[in-house]
């Protein structure tokens, strides 16, 4: 099937004589097993409401379609897959590789907690090399493509050479491409991390995050992990993250369009110093990104030419359809301004101006651009 029909076929009710068009919410803790064999053999599957239901089979099953992998477990954030990924193939002494351009409460997850519990965190830049870090410590490395907060792109298919060489996991977070532009596990990683958050849910309203694994072995530590942790995702935000991944198809065209008609407009302003989107020509990492994605998100970075605090406040103050919140992949275009100089060790970002991030939502372009002129004219407004 193709990627649309993936998108509205993976996951939908088994045929019977009538059935619903969507998975029904089905809440429960406990379920019931007619005979003892059945309670034995036949709860393998669906046993109990903290492993998941019919709901969450379906959107795992919908999932593990587009990822390409063998099978998908869900967590209750973005976040939460990250790190049951993570636990799922470390123990004190071990030591894991991380982007350096990585999700910041990933850094965190790793410098506050893992190091807890002694296993070492070796940031690496996401650009160069990294087999002169390689060790027999290191069992697994983390990449996040684009990076957050300013977009580097990786090389996905070198790290897997890397990481199947040594015997070593490879785990992707490939939330900017929403799981259709890119696909890790084609590219050789063990794992996709998907904040399905953002694009698979694409309104806003629920928290969750999935863990596609490559192979049987390696879907094994991802279950024993999330299990361990007791981790849980209710049904009803399982069927929202479904119903909003039928739609995916027809919403990230309008994302990828708006996001690239925001950029090279920006890029023409004279308030900004650059443009962080991957696919714009002449960006770094433009050639990596045109060989192994086929297409765009509508997140982006921007930075901006080093002005005040009060004409940096006076411009967001001024902004009207681009909301001040975080998250993104829903419909709704935001901004915020963020600090990527913060959250490196291995690499140093040394732009003067300040990072603006953009998430172009499904608005008419022109209403997105006249309220970025407007909130411009404010900014120049204000005297330093």
């Amino acid at each position: 099937m193709k990627e649309p029909t993936k998108l509205v076929a993976a996951g939908r009710p088994k045929k019977r004589p009538s059935h619903p068009v969507n998975p029904p919410v089905e809440r429960a803790s406990t379920y019931l097993f007619p005979t003892y064999d059945d309670f034995v053999e036949g709860g393998r599957n669906i046993v109990y409401g903290r492993l998941g239901g019919p709901t969450h089979r379906a959107l795992e099953e919908a999932i593990t379609a587009i990822e390409g992998g063998v099978e998908t477990r869900l967590a209750p954030s973005g976040l939460q897959a990250v790190n049951a990924a993570l636990l799922a193939f470390v123990r004190a002494g071990d030591t894991i590789l991380v982007a350096d351009t990585a999700y910041d409460p990933t850094r965190k997850f790793c410098e506050r907690f893992l190091a807890r519990f002694g296993v070492t965190t070796v940031f690496y830049d996401p650009v160069k090399d990294i087999s002169g870090l390689m060790s027999p410590a290191v069992k697994a490395i983390f990449a996040e493509s684009p990076g957050s907060l300013t977009f580097e792109v990786q090389d996905i298919p070198a790290l897997a050479k890397i990481a199947r060489e040594k015997g070593v996991r490879l785990i992707v977070d490939n939330t900017w491409s929403a799981g259709v532009h890119f696909k890790p596990i084609a590219a050789g990683a063990h794992v996709s991390v998907e904040a399905g958050t953002k694009y698979f849910s694409g309104h806003s309203d629920c928290l969750i995050g999935s863990i596609t694994s490559a192979d049987e072995e390696t879907a094994k530590l991802i279950f024993q992990a999330l299990l361990q942790l007791g981790s849980n995702v209710s049904a009803d935000d399982a069927y929202l993250t479904l119903r909003g991944l039928r739609t995916l198809a027809a919403r990230m065209p309008v994302h990828e369009a708006n996001g690239l008609a925001l950029a090279k407009w920006l890029a023409r302003r004279p308030e900004v110093d650059r443009v962080l989107h991957p696919a714009l020509k002449g960006s770094p990492g433009h050639a990596l990104w045109k060989r192994d994605f086929t297409g765009a998100s509508g997140l982006f970075g921007v930075v901006l030419k080093p002005i005040s605090k009060p004409s940096l406040k006076a411009f967001f103050n001024a902004l009207r359809h681009f909301g001040m919140g975080f998250s993104w992949g829903g419909f709704e275009s935001l901004c915020v301004h963020v600090h990527p100089e913060k959250n490196r060790s291995a690499t140093r970002w040394t732009a003067e101006g300040p990072v603006l991030r953009f998430h172009a939502g499904l608005e008419h372009i022109d209403d997105l651009t006249a309220d970025l002129e407007h909130a411009f004219a404010a900014m120049r407004s204000v005297r330093s």
